[in-house]
């Protein structure tokens, strides 16, 4: 072993060096004797040695010892631990050392096989430090006796390569060697001998290996000289093979042996045994029948233990003196499929990112199955469909790639199951789950459920109230899901209405006024929190709802309640006069602002009756003599919202002689300037644009009908054109331009009763009176 500290070589031979992508790997060969020095990796690998640090090389083991390390400034490979061969490997013709060399920032794998050869290191050792042969004084020359075969734990040219006996005159040693066969050795009879003249000859015989310089040991061979039986047992064959295959059963006979003695009696009495070959023992596998010679299985037979046993046998005489012949058996141990391959996986990636490109390593993959030939070739697949596959990189090495797109919100995991079968009749598999995570990455934008939202709000509603709570939803993880909101544009004042940026609660900033503003929109952004953020907006319409908060008002020449007007009646009157036309307008909306009259406070006979829903003051009956000259009369003009609203106004109805005492009277406002508004200039551009199309569609339809006319127009004929007349439409004639525009102008004009029923004023009318106006002026 003191060789062991001396400086061996070192060979580097590259095998494969694939081409280096973000994730590749290459395979890399080093044989070494034990030394220091095993690689330079930056020089093989074509690296800086500067990145191998940057980009974190380290080495990976299958073995539990770090035989060998890299130094990562150097970028030299060198042994970490002393390797002993014979321990890596015993009874091998090879010995190699499997790492990995992983680079990061971009992955690259590179398999590195480290070849162990061997040294001559180890002497040739015998089991016994002495040997005992018994051989008869009457044995012919030419006779041979086996000798026990030393042990040598080194392989190759360093084992043992031959024997050498101490010279004698009576024997000599026949190596043999080569094929099927261990060196061994035979001492061989060359000169008669005489147990008288020497009983006991000593000899020493030397096992000599072939290293250089060579090892060897000794053992002692005691010869003693036995007379009586002269005949040895003969083997039919000096040699036996038989082949069996390793699943054979216990028990079963492989073999039959056969011997003979010239001899007679007891001298020709056989029995059969096994003889020790160095450390290996026959006997702990088969078992041999002393009589009959069979040799039958003993224990469990296994190929990839052992793939063939060497047996030594004897066959004993019975003599006093027994002599014994000696033969060999080569039981070759045929294989069978009796191994499932195994599946090993290393290095797993995970969680991996949905966006993650296709052919990203997700894992390594090695297989292994301990049969040889076809039973230890494989196969894999990988079950189901999923978006990953198997690539052979070498060997049986293999990496778990990326196959398809991947989407964290379709599957946020695969379970993947790799199946390998072997060759082998009837073949075998085995299986391995692998559970890869797919991690989030922000591709999915928030989303809202409809692209406009309708919010309805009663007016006068509490300043801070929550209008409306908006919501989308994103189906992104963890921060790529959390969502704030903003207001992104308002076409409203920016004191109306304000949102909580992480609940999406519309908060009104003010109390909506429904005769003010009606409607107003805005746009909602909500933004996810991934980088780069991603986002998707929202319109919302803001509809004020009516309440009834504005009494009935009472319109000139009337005053409400706290003055009286006068009306005259004259006493010929009949039923159905009219005596005056109570007007008012409430600047709620709908049924809030449907007006409906009643007379509250009827004093005296019950003379004048009131239209609910005109306004129209008119006499139930004729005057009669007991009729009061003068009716106070109160009228209540209430509204139909919840709770209602009214209005009164007192009028003095004063019964006349005759009709030459009625003066109508014409109140009238005094009628502001009015200034050219927005609308009227929209109606007015309105207005031309009809026009002009109007005459461009006259113009096309005169050039079509000339087209159309080979001959020139004659005198009588006439251009016809269809025209469509919009009247303008005029209220009734006792009817009044009500508007809630300042600049609009009440009037009022008394007339006789006419059969006309007038219809009952809505909002939706005096919107559209105003509108009228506007155009009429």
């Amino acid at each position: 072993m003191g060789c062991r500290r001396q400086r061996e070589r070192v060979w580097i031979q590259c095998v494969v060096l694939l081409c280096l992508f973000d994730w590749s790997a290459a395979q890399i060969s080093y044989s070494v004797d034990k030394g220091t020095f095993v690689g330079n990796l930056a020089k093989d690998l074509n690296l800086n040695v500067q990145e191998l640090e940057s980009r974190g090389l380290r080495i990976a083991f299958g073995q539990s010892k770090r035989f060998v390390e890299a130094n990562l400034k150097t970028g030299i490979l060198y042994v970490n631990e002393r390797i002993d061969r014979e321990e890596l490997c015993p009874n091998t013709a090879k010995c190699s050392l499997n790492i990995e060399a992983i680079l990061s920032h971009p992955m690259l794998i590179h398999r590195i096989e480290i070849h162990i050869l061997d040294i001559n290191d180890n002497a040739p050792t015998f089991i016994e430090s002495f040997h005992i042969v018994n051989i008869s004084e009457s044995s012919s020359s030419g006779e041979r006796y086996p000798l026990p075969i030393a042990n040598d734990a080194d392989t190759g040219s360093n084992s043992v390569n031959g024997y050498k006996l101490n010279p004698n005159e009576h024997f000599s040693l026949d190596v043999q060697s080569g094929g099927e066969q261990s060196v061994s050795a035979e001492l061989v009879l060359q000169k008669a001998l005489d147990r008288e003249k020497q009983p006991v000859i000593q000899l020493t015989l030397t096992a000599v290996d072939g290293g250089k310089p060579p090892r060897s040991g000794t053992s002692q061979i005691i010869v003693n000289l036995i007379d009586v039986n002269d005949n040895s047992p003969t083997f039919t064959k000096p040699l036996y093979k038989v082949r069996v295959h390793e699943n054979v059963s216990l028990g079963t006979t492989i073999l039959k042996l056969e011997a003979t003695d010239l001899d007679e009696g007891t001298h020709a009495d056989i029995a059969y045994s096994f003889m020790k070959r160095g450390n290996v023992n026959s006997a702990d596998d088969f078992s041999i029948d002393s009589q009959s010679g069979e040799i039958t299985v003993k224990r469990k037979l296994d190929h990839e233990e052992n793939a063939a046993y060497e047996i030594r046998v004897q066959a004993r005489d019975q003599g006093s003196s027994p002599r014994s012949g000696y033969s060999k058996v080569l039981v070759e141990v045929i294989d069978v499929n009796d191994n499932a391959p195994e599946i090993a996986v290393t290095s797993l990636m995970s969680p991996v990112k949905e966006d993650a490109e296709i052919g990203t390593v997700v894992a390594l993959v090695t297989v292994t199955d301990k049969d040889g030939g076809n039973n230890g070739l494989t196969h894999f697949i990988v079950a189901g469909s999923v978006p990953f596959k198997l690539k052979s990189n070498y060997k049986n090495y293999y990496t778990l790639v990326v196959d398809g797109p991947l989407d964290r919100e379709i599957a946020s995991q695969y379970n993947v199951t790799i199946t390998a079968t072997d060759e082998g009749t009837p073949p075998l598999s085995s299986t391995s789950d692998i559970t890869i995570h797919v991690s989030d990455v922000n591709d999915n934008a928030p989303l809202f459920s409809e692209p406009v939202i309708n919010v309805y709000v009663k007016e006068n509603s509490p300043v801070g109230d929550v209008i409306f709570t908006i919501s989308a939803i994103d189906r992104d993880s963890e921060k790529n899901s959390k969502i704030t909101y903003t207001l992104l544009d308002k076409r409203v004042p920016i004191s109306s209405v304000n949102i909580n940026s992480d609940t999406g609660d519309i908060i009104s900033l003010q109390s909506f006024n429904y005769e003010e503003i009606k409607t107003f929109q805005f746009e909602v952004q909500a933004t996810d929190s991934g980088v780069p953020p991603l986002s998707s907006n929202v319109t919302v319409n803001v509809f004020i709802l009516d309440e009834n908060d504005n009494s009935p008002g009472i319109i000139a020449p009337y005053s409400e309640h706290g003055s009286v007007n006068t009306e005259n009646v004259p006493y010929s009157a009949e039923a159905g006069y009219f005596v005056a036309k109570i007007r008012a307008v409430d600047a709620d909306s709908g049924y809030n602002a449907l007006l409906s009259y009643h007379i509250s406070e009827p004093k005296g006979t019950n003379l004048f009756r009131i239209g609910t829903s005109t306004g129209e003051l008119r006499t139930k009956r004729r005057m009669s003599d007991n009729d009061l000259k003068t009716h106070p009369l109160v009228v209540l003009v209430s509204d139909n919202g919840e709770p209602s609203l009214s209005a009164t106004v007192s009028i003095d109805v004063v019964v006349v002689e005759s009709t030459g005492e009625i003066q109508t009277q014409f109140r009238n406002v005094p009628r502001k300037e009015e200034n050219f508004s927005d609308l009227n200039l929209y109606l007015l551009i309105a207005i031309a644009s009809v026009s002009v199309i109007f005459l461009l569609s006259l113009i096309s339809l005169i050039a079509v009908k000339c087209h159309k006319t080979d001959d020139s127009f004659r005198s009588s004929d006439t251009l016809k054109s269809d025209v469509v007349v919009f009247p303008a439409p005029y209220p009734p004639a006792d009817a009044e331009l009500i508007s809630i525009n300042g600049n609009d102008t009440f009037n009022r004009t008394q007339t006789l009763p006419n059969n006309d029923k007038p219809k009952v004023p809505n909002s939706d009318w005096r919107y559209s009176a105003s509108l009228r106006t506007g155009m009429q002026r």
